[in-house]
């Protein structure tokens, strides 16, 4: 902690008392930091973990975006935007680490409560406003821009074929299954990538990662969170984690009255759906295969892995 107080003080000129672990995501680490009249919110993404360069490379990119939109949309006070270091960075890192520092937000996650009726309305009402800018906003967008590019096939397919003898046994034990529908999978984003690359899809600025975990009831506010994966994209990157929520109807009522010509782009959704899945499957494998795990962890991880390939088998 002793650490975490150190690169405080030296980055952000923050005296911290106390640091207290908080629930983390996916990606990173958290925190609850305080100075004496003051709370702060610190995500490290652990330099020690395969994922993090993924979740880490756009930093300086995406979060211009994200404050533009806090002063010139009415997203402000719905969307956390890290504070800038004393040299006016959007992060610091260490040998350990690379850091984000928020304001706290005092309030709770929704995580596996369902939404009520106003929560569903707020969460549209944010969702409309983000997908109302596109590249035309004054800040470059071009490194969020969508490519359809899914990088990480080549490896899983290389992990699958050519280095499947040097994947521990019990962890080829979860796979083996479903190998067949993994490939299958995998065929069909690549078709998919080359249909979408080479249409005039619309484009706009889409979260790509709404769900419960990254929703936050602050007060009468709904907060959506973990903006790392802000993408230019077509908005089925986003209306591929609400088409199957029970609210969805109820979403798009509000949703609709702004984007009145909205409809589906079935490839696009299935595209986004399709990638998320394997993107899921790569970071489990990925993380059983280079991360350093105890053996907790690791169970974790294989059953985590093993229930994402029995999804895609049914």
């Amino acid at each position: 902690m002793n650490k975490i107080k150190a690169i405080l003080k030296n980055h952000y000129d923050k005296d911290i008392i106390n640091v207290v672990p908080q629930q983390g995501g996916w990606a990173a680490l958290a925190y609850k930091v305080s100075t004496k009249k003051h709370s702060y919110f610190l995500k490290m993404y652990e330099k020690r973990r395969a994922s993090t360069p993924k979740w880490t490379a756009l930093i300086d990119e995406y979060v211009p975006i994200m404050i533009w939109m806090m002063h010139n949309s009415r997203l402000k006070g719905k969307i956390p935007v890290p504070l800038l270091t004393k040299s006016g960075d959007f992060k610091c890192e260490d040998d350990d680490g690379i850091y984000l520092l928020y304001e706290y937000i005092n309030g709770e996650t929704i995580g596996d409560k369902a939404l009520n009726e106003e929560q569903v309305c707020q969460l549209s009402e944010i969702i409309t406003e983000l997908h109302s800018f596109g590249a035309e906003i004054p800040i470059e967008t071009d490194a969020v821009k969508e490519d359809f590019c899914v990088p990480f096939l080549q490896q899983l397919r290389s992990t699958l074929d050519k280095e499947y003898d040097n994947v521990p046994d019990d962890v080829r034990e979860v796979i083996n299954p479903h190998i067949e529908q993994i490939l299958s999978l995998m065929n069909t984003i690549e078709k998919l990538s080359i249909c979408l690359e080479n249409s005039c899809v619309s484009m706009v600025l889409c979260h790509t990662d709404i769900h419960h975990w990254n929703l936050m009831q602050s007060e009468n506010q709904l907060i959506l969170i973990d903006w790392e994966g802000l993408k230019l994209a077509p908005v089925e990157a986003d209306m591929m984690c609400l088409v199957d929520e029970p609210y969805y109807a109820e979403f798009l009522s509000t949703y609709q009255k702004s984007h009145k010509n909205f409809a589906i782009n079935q490839d696009a959704l299935q595209f986004y759906q399709a990638r998320r899945k394997l993107e899921d499957i790569w970071e489990f494998i990925e993380q059983l295969l280079f991360d350093k795990q105890n053996a907790q962890e690791k169970a974790n991880t294989i059953n985590s892995l093993a229930k994402e390939l029995k999804d895609i088998s049914e």
